[in-house]
């Protein structure tokens, strides 16, 4: 029976085989088309992750949004932290509220290269707990992928809750084998051995590492420039060594990022000329050498 479908075995009457194809190859859903087409503008998906929580892993995040931004590329900043979303706050854009539409959703605007989306965009309390379990986060994912009016993006980078549960899990099998993702740990061996676990993840679901960013390394001091490890550092460099992944970068404790954080502003468009703003731009140049180069 040569002309049978090789899924299931019909002759002629198989609707996919009328159509050239067979049982397997059945016509995407309406919803996975909208996804496909709105990732499809995306050029390059980031993944910030990390097996630890406490890290500075948000505050990498949006800082490695904001130098993409500041260096001329469109980007989009995803906060799927549904238990913790932080990024309105660490852009100073507490109490926006996300403009919904039957079939989209548009993203907050930071600047004219920066459009943000998070939950914290659509809570009404801002006090109030979000308690659901995991089906319901995987579908407000799948929404903010699939419905948020991304538009034409040179990156969309993506804040993961810390672990390797259902955010990331459904981050990586919706955006897909291209999304690549950056680690963040500090130097402490408690972090490292849970950050461990993340290279594991993203090497078990075929993502490429693109490197670990070790956060709170070192401290140096702002009159004198002389660099002290208060928290030791190092471990992250030495621990992506060990697993065979690229190390992106030091970023030490400096107090301004720090309230960079709670105030809402850009400390690397503030402070441009600082050691962690120049430890910023080295992190998102191998990003940067991702896109092709124009005239």
């Amino acid at each position: 029976m040569s002309d049978a479908c090789k899924s299931c075995g019909k002759s002629g009457s198989c609707s996919s085989q009328k159509e050239g194809k067979d049982c397997g190859e059945k016509a995407k859903s309406p919803e996975d088309l909208k996804l496909a087409e709105n990732l499809g503008r995306i050029k390059n998906k980031i993944v910030v992750m990390s097996g630890k929580g406490g890290v500075g892993k948000s505050t990498v995040a949006v800082n490695i949004a904001l130098a993409l931004a500041l260096a001329g590329k469109k980007v989009g900043l995803l906060d799927v932290d549904v238990h913790g979303p932080s990024i309105p706050r660490l852009l100073s854009l507490s109490g926006q509220q996300a403009h919904i539409e039957k079939d989209y959703i548009e993203p907050i605007p930071w600047s004219k290269n920066l459009w943000v989306m998070s939950l914290g965009f659509l809570l009404p309390d801002p006090n109030e707990a979000v308690i659901w379990r995991g089906p319901v986060k995987m579908g407000l994912i799948r929404q903010f992928l699939q419905n948020v009016a991304w538009g034409e993006l040179d990156f969309l980078i993506v804040d993961c809750p810390p672990g390797t549960g259902d955010e990331p899990l459904t981050v990586m099998q919706l955006l897909g084998k291209e999304a690549k993702s950056v680690i963040v740990t500090t130097p402490q061996m408690l972090a490292i051995d849970d950050v461990r676990r993340s290279i594991t993840f993203c090497k078990r679901t075929g993502n490429q590492l693109l490197g670990v960013v070790e956060n709170m390394s070192g401290f140096v001091c702002p009159d004198c420039g002389k660099r002290h490890e208060i928290f030791k550092s190092g471990a992250g460099e030495q621990m992506a060594m060990d697993m065979g992944v690229p190390f992106l970068g030091r970023i030490p404790v400096d107090p301004e990022l720090a309230r960079a954080g709670d105030e809402g502003f850009a400390y690397i468009k503030v402070y441009p000329d600082s050691e962690t703003s120049k430890i910023m731009r080295e992190i998102v140049q191998p990003m940067l050498d991702m896109l092709p180069v124009t005239a």
